[in-house]
């Protein structure tokens, strides 16, 4: 019993000094952001790795995640005659929900791991220490533009996801199954509300710096080789996932 109470006591203790420590590499992180030199090209750059080199996979997440909830709403609906009610159906449940979330988690595995395995890769070879050496902070050169990034690019995929979301709803409920198109976009215009979107675009920028923050976070603290940088591409991805999940439902109770 000794034992157990000493193993949860040791874990708890680890887990709230890995919290708080992540929690001040946050605010070092955004507090760099204010401070020259400017590097706008950094920026930019990680913008367009973690954006539009994640886009594809984003359509492709989308369409099918629409399509699926037009085909099962529809006849979910059909048992009830509400077939008019699937536009309303499918476009809250992206935007609320399944945008947001499928979003961050697919931009966890396309650009959260890339990024930790790439700042471990520095740390293990020893280019981040370089550049420590040569008076440039890694942290803001490195870290704050892929945090900053993430900011910026996860809602713009969200957007993308619900529209493409949408659209692939109406191929199958509209096109296929033959509801009608007046109905499906009247019921969506008059279901979706402001709070909705708001709520929605909340969540993709919280998923967005959760996602780099942690994938930042495990690799900048990588250490043991190349084993090292495995573990921590794994941890990150799998840390990213459970916080995505529980941010969600705790920014859903707050919205609802």
């Amino acid at each position: 019993m000794k034992d157990l109470l000493r193993t949860l006591g040791r874990a708890t203790i680890d887990f709230i000094q890995e919290a708080g420590r992540m929690q001040l590499f946050l605010f070092q992180t955004l507090g760099l952001f204010f401070l020259p030199p400017y590097k706008p090209f950094n920026l930019v750059k990680q913008v367009y790795v973690i954006g539009v080199r994640s886009s594809s996979i984003i359509l492709l997440t989308a369409m099918f995640t629409g399509m699926v909830l037009g085909l099962q709403g529809y006849y979910t609906l059909r048992k009830f005659g509400a077939e008019s009610a699937l536009g309303s159906a499918v476009a809250l449940s992206l935007i609320r929900e399944l945008g947001p979330v499928l979003t961050a988690l697919m931009v966890t595995g396309r650009a959260g791991s890339a990024i930790t395995a790439e700042i471990g890769i520095m740390r293990i070879t020893e280019q981040l220490d370089a550049l420590d050496t040569m008076a440039i902070n890694p942290m803001q050169y490195v870290v704050m533009p892929k945090v900053i990034a993430g900011l910026i690019a996860v809602p713009l995929l969200t957007a993308i996801f619900d529209f493409v979301g949408i659209v692939g709803g109406y191929l199958v409920g509209v096109v296929m199954l033959g509801v009608s198109s007046g109905s499906y976009f009247s019921g969506m215009i008059q279901s979706v509300e402001t709070l909705d979107v708001n709520g929605g675009f909340v969540k993709s920028i919280v998923f967005g710096l959760t996602v780099t923050l942690v994938a930042c976070y495990k690799g900048y603290f990588t250490s043991h080789g190349a084993e090292g940088v495995s573990q921590s591409t794994t941890e990150a991805v799998v840390l990213a996932a459970i916080l995505i999940l529980g941010w969600d439902y705790v920014l859903t109770s707050f919205f609802m």
